[in-house]
């Protein structure tokens, strides 16, 4: 079992999905874990799961969309805990948005969770770790965020904010004793991809997907892709010129 030195560790999006699975992940290694996410009934179970492995989460209601009181509540549990040691800003929602029938109501709740949410989790302690001189961000982008997918305008801009903030964080505390992570997920089994109605190659199961989150984590890897069979062309599809990306990506809708 891979050892870590964290004491404690907040994961926003715990509910469900990778979050959920990262948190059982980390509590499991002897980590203090804060669990959060908005449905609080999902939380608790998560919470009696984790006791009948003979570990603790704890549940925190918390909704990233609500970044003052996002920012309050994390500050208020790194005073509690003696500082959070890991922060992972995991929280995400996707959705199609087409340019040609485009709904602001949904590119804004995108926006809501996956850029304001996140950066707010990610800013609440960055201070105080700073001044510790230790801890470590860890934002949860996507493969989608490689290029602007169709269909999925205002989901691919978000990871894509995400992947450039976590990118510049990266830089700016090369030296603070902070470090921060970036990792890019492919299609993994969850409620999000649950839904989705078009081909989603190299599908990972959710347990798998954790696994190598966890491990790059641990490792303080600057970026985390996976799987490598769908992460090793999205990337360089980075640098095909325009005409022939856009004909690729029409294919894909």
């Amino acid at each position: 079992m891979t050892e870590t030195n964290y004491r404690t560790a907040l994961v926003t999006g715990a509910s469900s999905g990778l979050g959920r699975g990262l948190a059982l992940w980390l509590a499991k290694r002897g980590v203090r874990v804060f669990a959060t996410g908005r449905r609080l009934p999902q939380l608790q179970a998560l919470t009696a799961e984790a006791q009948a492995a003979g570990v603790t989460i704890e549940p925190v209601e918390m909704d990233v969309t609500k970044p003052d009181a996002t920012m309050e509540r994390i500050r208020a549990l790194d005073a509690e805990c003696g500082g959070l040691d890991l922060v992972v800003a995991n929280a995400g929602v996707g959705g199609t948005t087409n340019a040609k029938r485009l709904q602001w109501e949904r590119v804004r709740g995108i926006i809501d969770t996956n850029v304001t949410g996140a950066a707010a989790t990610l800013s609440a302690v960055l201070p105080n770790m700073v001044e510790r001189k230790r801890g470590h961000l860890v934002g949860v982008s996507s493969l989608a965020g490689i290029r602007g997918l169709a269909g999925h305008a205002a989901y691919s801009a978000s990871k894509a904010f995400l992947s450039t903030f976590m990118e510049s964080l990266r830089v700016d505390l090369s030296g603070t004793g902070v470090r921060a992570t970036c990792i890019y997920p492919g299609f993994v089994k969850s409620e999000m991809t649950a839904t989705n109605n078009f081909p989603m190659p190299f599908l990972m199961e959710t347990h798998d997907a954790v696994e190598l989150m966890g491990q790059g984590i641990v490792r303080g890897d600057a970026e985390v892709s996976f799987p490598w069979q769908l992460a090793v062309p999205t990337r360089m599809a980075k640098v095909l010129p325009n005409p022939i990306f856009d004909a690729a990506a029409r294919r894909l809708r």
